[in-house]
C-alpha cells in the first residue's frame, strides 16, 4: 500500500488512514496537520469500542489527564492513560471540537501478545516527514500476532460504515503496525463487525499531579507547552506580573520561603517555552500551508526546560549557576545518553542524569520539579476519584533515581524535636519577609571566619609569589645558600655543575586584598545590583566592601537572606573605611570591580595589594598604584580551587544581631 499524493495518508476512496506512533507529541501535531489538510467528516481511532463512553469522557476532560482502568478476563487491571500527547486523544478531541462523529473502532481482545515494534524515535518525524518515516518502518522486520487480523478488520469495518452513512472523508488514526492492513482491507471491502467483550470494573479516574512524571511517556512540561500552542503559537510573553507591595518573589517559586510555585510565572514560563519550541520544516509547510504555521520541536523544548531550570536554580540558590563550560558538556552527555537508550533526544531520566553529573544535584532537583509541572492537573476533580499510580504498576524495567537538595538537615530528628531546633517553614507565603523589622544588618559569624582566613591566606601567598620572583639561582661555589635547585641542576647536568638557590625577601608586606569572582555584565541585566560597605566588629576582623546579587531574591528564613558575592575587598585594621560606593574619588572606575581596587589602594597600610580576578587590572590602575608607591599583584582567579571559590561566594545577610541565634536552622 503506497501513500497518497499528500505524503501522509494511506488508502483513498473516501477513507484515509494516518499511521502514527502512540504517546508521541510529534504525532499529535501530525493529527493537527491531518485535520487541516483533509477536513474529515468522521474520525475512527484505535481505541476499543467497548470503552467508548468512558474514553470519550476522558477526552472531554483534556487538558486534565485521566486514566481509564478496567479488568481483563484474568482479573488483571489494564491502565489506559488519556493524555494530550496521544494522537488518538488529539484526533478525538479535534473531531468533537469540530462537531464530527468520532468512533472507537478497535477490538479489545484478551491474550494479545505484549511486544514492542522496533519504531523510529518520534523526533525523526520533524526532520524526515511522515512519508519517509513510514517507509522506513514498513521495510523493517517486525513481529506479528494472529489477533491483528481481527482488530484491523474491526477498524476497517467501522470506517466503511461511516463512509456508507454519508461521511465524505473518513480519517482513520491508527498505529503504524496496522495502517497498511487497514488500508488494504478498506480498498478490498473486507472487514466484518465483531462483538467486543464486556469489560468488568471499568472506571475513569483523575491522575494525581504527583504521578505525572511516572505514568506519562512524555515530559509533563512538554505537554503544558504543547497545550499552550495547540491552537496558535502564543505571543511573546510580556514582563513578569507585578509583585505585591513589600514582597519580592523569584522565578516560579515564592522565594520568601519557597512554599510553592507562582501560577502566573509558571504560565509565563510555559508560554516562553511554547514559542521557542515552534518549528516549521519544509514538508510541513508544503503539506499544511499557512493554516497551522508550525509544529513542535522537542529539542528546543528541552533547552527551554534547561534554561528555565537554571533561572529557578539561581533564584533558590544564588550561589549556584550553570557555567559556560558546563553547557556543551551537558549537551554532549545528553546526546550520548540518548544514543545509549536508542533515541534521538534524551528522556526525563537521561536528562536528570546529565544534569546531576554535569552541574549539581540542586540543578537536577530544580529541573525535575519544573519538568513535572503541569498546571492543568488538579488534585481533585468533580465526579471522579483521584488516583496515585506508580511506574511499577504500568511499566517493566523502571529506572530509579534519588534526588535530594543540598540543604542542611539534623542528623537526629528525634533529638532535634526534643531540643526544639527543627526548621520551621512559612505558615503563609511572605511570612519570612516580615522578619526584616530592623534597620541594622549584619553578617553571619561562621562565614566571616572563612572570609578572614582566606584573606590571611592570600596575604601569605602574595608575599610568597613576590619572593619567588626575586629568587636567584647560581652555581655552587662555597655555600649552598637556601638549598640545591634540583631543576636547574638537571638542566646543567652536562656541565657537571650543581646549582643552588637564594631566596630574597620581597620588601614590604601585603595590606588590602581584593577578590573578584565576576565582573559587571550587561548593565540592562545587572546580576550584582547590591553593594555595601561593612565595618569589622572587633580587632580580628577587617573592613569589607562588596557587591552581590539582590538579597531580597533569596529569603531563606525570618530576617535571613542568601546572596552571592560578585566581588569583595578586605582592609585591615578595621573601622577606618567610609562608604566606598558613594566616594567621588573613585569616579575613575568603570566597574564595581575597579571601585573595590581603588578603595584597596586608598585604604591599604602596606606596600603590596593582592588583586584576585579573572583578568588583570587596566594599565592605568597599575600606573596609579606605582605613583602611590604601591605594588599591585594580580593572582588569576583560575589558580584557586573551584571548591574554595564556591564556598567563599555564599553570603548571608541578617536583619539584626538577634537573628544569629536562629540562623543556623535556615542556612545551608
Amino acid at each position: 500500500m503506497k501513500p497518497t499524493a499528500n505524503g501522509a495518508f494511506l488508502g483513498g476512496n473516501g477513507i484515509f488512514v494516518l499511521p502514527v506512533l502512540h504517546e508521541r507529541l510529534e504525532y499529535a501535531d501530525l493529527v493537527r496537520g491531518a485535520f487541516a489538510a483533509l477536513d474529515p467528516d468522521a474520525v475512527v481511532v484505535e481505541i476499543p469500542s467497548a470503552l467508548t463512553d468512558l474514553w470519550l469522557r476522558g477526552v472531554d476532560r483534556l487538558p486534565a489527564i485521566s486514566v481509564l482502568l478496567y479488568e481483563n478476563a484474568e482479573g488483571q487491571t489494564i491502565y489506559l492513560p488519556i493524555a494530550p500527547s496521544d494522537a488518538m486523544a488529539e484526533a478525538a478531541r479535534r473531531g468533537r471540537e469540530r462537531g464530527v462523529e468520532v468512533r472507537c473502532g478497535d477490538l479489545d481482545l484478551d491474550g494479545y501478545a505484549d511486544y514492542r515494534d522496533p519504531v523510529p524515535d518520534g523526533y525523526a518525524l520533524l526532520r524526515l516527514g511522515p512519508e519517509q518515516l513510514y517507509r522506513a518502518f514498513r521495510d523493517s522486520p517486525r513481529p506479528t500476532d494472529p489477533l491483528d487480523d481481527r482488530r484491523e478488520s474491526a477498524m476497517a469495518h467501522a470506517a466503511r460504515c461511516l463512509r456508507d452513512q454519508g461521511a465524505g472523508r473518513v480519517l482513520v488514526v491508527c498505529g503504524m503496525h496496522h495502517a497498511a492492513s487497514i488500508a488494504r482491507a478498506v480498498e478490498e471491502d473486507q472487514g466484518v463487525p465483531l462483538t467486543a467483550p464486556r469489560r468488568r470494573n471499568a472506571r475513569l479516574v483523575n491522575l494525581h499531579p504527583d504521578s505525572l512524571g511516572e505514568v506519562l511517556q512524555e515530559i509533563p512540561f512538554y505537554l503544558a507547552a504543547w497545550e499552550a500552542r495547540r491552537i496558535v503559537v502564543p505571543e511573546e510573553p510580556e514582563a513578569a506580573p507585578p509583585m505585591p507591595a513589600g514582597r519580592t518573589y523569584g522565578t516560579f517559586r515564592v522565594l520568601s520561603g519557597g512554599s510553592g510555585d507562582d501560577p502566573e510565572r509558571l504560565t509565563s514560563t510555559i508560554a516562553r517555552a511554547a514559542r521557542r519550541g515552534a518549528s516549521a520544516p519544509e514538508w510541513w509547510t508544503s503539506w499544511v500551508g499557512n493554516e497551522i504555521p508550525s509544529l513542535l520541536d522537542r529539542l528546543q523544548l528541552q533547552w527551554s526546560l534547561v534554561d528555565e531550570a537554571e533561572r529557578a536554580l539561581g533564584a533558590s540558590a544564588p550561589d549556584e549557576r550553570i557555567e559556560r563550560w558546563q553547557r556543551p558538556l551537558l549537551a554532549r552527555y545528553t546526546r550520548n545518553l540518548a544514543l545509549a537508550s536508542g533515541t534521538l533526544v534524551a528522556d526525563l531520566f537521561d536528562l536528570l542524569t546529565a544534569a546531576r553529573g554535569c552541574v549539581s544535584e540542586n540543578f537536577a532537583w530544580e529541573l525535575h520539579r519544573l519538568a513535572v509541572a503541569y498546571p492543568a492537573q488538579e488534585t481533585a476533580a468533580a465526579g471522579l476519584a483521584t488516583a496515585r499510580i506508580h511506574a511499577d504498576e504500568l511499566w517493566d524495567g523502571v529506572r530509579r533515581m534519588q534526588l535530594s537538595r543540598r540543604i542542611r538537615k539534623p542528623k537526629r530528628p528525634d533529638l532535634s524535636r526534643l531540643l526544639k531546633t527543627r526548621r520551621r517553614d512559612e505558615s503563609r507565603p511572605g511570612e519570612w519577609l516580615d522578619g526584616f523589622d530592623s534597620d541594622a544588618i549584619c553578617s553571619w559569624p561562621p562565614e566571616d571566619v572563612i572570609v578572614e582566613e582566606f584573606g590571611r591566606y592570600l596575604r601569605r601567598r602574595g608575599k610568597s609569589l613576590l619572593s619567588e620572583e626575586r629568587t636567584r639561582t647560581a652555581p655552587f661555589t662555597t655555600s649552598i645558600l637556601d638549598g640545591i635547585d634540583v631543576r636547574e641542576t638537571i638542566r646543567n647536568w652536562t656541565d657537571g655543575r650543581i646549582m643552588v638557590r637564594e631566596f630574597v625577601r620581597a620588601p614590604g608586606n601585603v595590606g588590602s586584598v581584593v577578590v573578584i569572582f565576576e565582573e559587571d555584565g550587561d548593565p540592562h541585566e545587572e546580576r550584582f545590583p547590591y553593594a555595601q560597605t561593612w565595618h569589622g566588629e572587633h580587632s580580628q576582623e577587617s573592613d569589607m566592601a562588596f557587591y552581590s546579587t539582590d538579597p531580597a531574591l533569596g529569603v531563606v528564613g525570618p530576617g535571613i537572606c542568601r546572596a552571592t558575592y560578585g566581588g569583595f575587598m578586605l582592609s585591615h585594621p578595621p573601622r577606618r573605611m567610609a562608604d566606598v560606593w558613594s566616594d567621588p574619588d573613585y569616579r575613575l572606575a568603570e566597574s564595581k570591580a575597579e571601585v573595590l581596587l581603588l578603595a584597596a589602594l586608598d585604604y591599604t597600610t602596606e606596600k603590596i595589594t593582592v588583586y584576585v580576578a579573572p583578568r588583570p587590572p587596566r594599565p592605568i590602575l597599575r600606573q596609579l598604584a606605582a605613583r602611590l608607591g604601591l605594588r599591585l599583584l594580580h593572582v588569576p582567579l583560575g589558580s584557586l580551587s573551584p571548591v574554595t571559590r564556591r564556598r567563599l561566594r555564599v553570603l548571608h545577610i541578617l536583619s539584626g544581631a538577634d537573628k544569629r541565634k536562629i540562623a543556623r536552622e535556615y542556612i545551608w
